[in-house]
């Protein structure tokens, strides 16, 4: 059995819009409660952390301490934002999409706590099995991030069952939910030991258990701001590209309506610009072209954890990396074009 979306409660078939309320005045535009007020605290944590970063000079692995809850604060917040627009539009199972954006909310609260408190300790916050607190923090976020995960894939399920919103949008949402998934699951290769932090487990010593890293050490060179290895391979980069997706693919779709829109405005006069304004203004050809861009950046993300898990790093590619990053290139300017010149089917004699 479906959900039925509160603003039809009594329908026995199936509505995909909301209904206006009975004064003929369209409500504003919901936001999902936790997530929304969740993502406002991470923004509160991301100017505390920024002041962490000011006030305290300590140094853990060769970052200042305070990087790491910046990075999850910053990111968190956009994250759920995002998520605390989308999930209120989707009318199919509306309840499952409460709840799982909730338990979105929820668990990342706790991350977010756990990496700040260990900041504050001045000690690591994943990977950490120095001492039993540090063990208990670490198997805590453990579950923090499975509820995490769990929560996201409901969610990317719910979404790609629905079609409430506009083709491009939904199409871009779907995809962008998707390969957020993907880029959370990619954050599971951190956790594998390393060959020394094996022998130390078997050994019964404590130690740490994971690594950002792949080739090196963690806490070497980095890049500014982000603090990526800047000499091996790190696999915090898909990770990232993999979860911001959400952000991405549909931030592209509202830029190709917008542009459709501003040319077909302007392109009634002249024959030419009638053509373009009539192949990009057409919704079919949006959804094309952001189906090229989900592609572009699922090649983006296969190609950075191909190059992570070569213990390659982002600013140092070998010759095979630049070459598949160009056949990406030319693949997605070349299909962009086609879909441009053959524009909507009905233009097609």
């Amino acid at each position: 059995m479906e959900e039925l979306s509160p603003a039809s409660p009594t329908d026995t078939h199936r509505t995909e819009e909301i209904i206006p309320p009975a004064t003929g005045i369209a409500r504003l535009p919901a936001l999902h409660g936790p997530l929304t007020a969740f993502s406002l605290s991470m923004g509160l944590l991301s100017l505390a952390t920024l002041t962490g970063l000011a006030a305290d000079d300590r140094i853990l692995n060769g970052a200042p301490i305070w990087l790491k809850p910046l990075h999850f604060a910053f990111s968190l917040a956009v994250y759920s934002a995002t998520l605390a627009w989308l999930l209120p539009r989707i009318r199919r199972f509306p309840r499952t999409a409460w709840w799982a954006g909730t338990l979105v909310a929820v668990s990342s609260l706790a991350e977010a706590v756990i990496i700040s408190v260990q900041a504050w300790r001045g000690t690591y916050s994943h990977f950490n099995q120095l001492t039993p607190t540090d063990l208990t923090f670490t198997h805590s976020m453990t579950v923090a991030v499975i509820v995490l995960w769990s929560a996201n894939f409901v969610a990317a399920v719910v979404v790609l069952r629905d079609r409430s919103l506009p083709r491009p949008l939904r199409t871009a949402v779907r995809l962008g939910v998707a390969l957020a998934v993907v880029g959370m699951s990619l954050g599971f290769l951190m956790n594998t030991p390393t060959a020394g932090q094996q022998q130390a487990l078997d050994a019964g010593l404590p130690t740490l258990v994971g690594a950002h890293n792949v080739g090196v050490d963690d806490g070497g060179p980095g890049m500014p701001l982000t603090n990526w290895s800047t000499v091996g391979g790190d696999l915090r980069i898909p990770h990232f590209v993999g979860i911001h997706a959400l952000q991405v693919l549909p931030v592209a779709a509202v830029a190709l309506t917008l542009a459709g829109r501003r040319r077909a405005g302007r392109g009634g006069a002249d024959t030419t610009g009638g053509e373009r304004a009539g192949r990009l203004a057409d919704e079919r050809v949006q959804v094309r072209l952001v189906l090229i861009a989900g592609a572009a950046w699922t090649g983006v993300l296969a190609l950075v954890t191909w190059q992570a898990l070569r213990g390659q790093s982002l600013i140092h590619p070998d010759a095979a990396t630049l070459a598949a990053a160009g056949a990406l290139v030319a693949a997605v300017a070349v299909a962009s074009a086609a879909v441009l010149r053959a524009g909507p089917p009905h233009t097609k004699p």
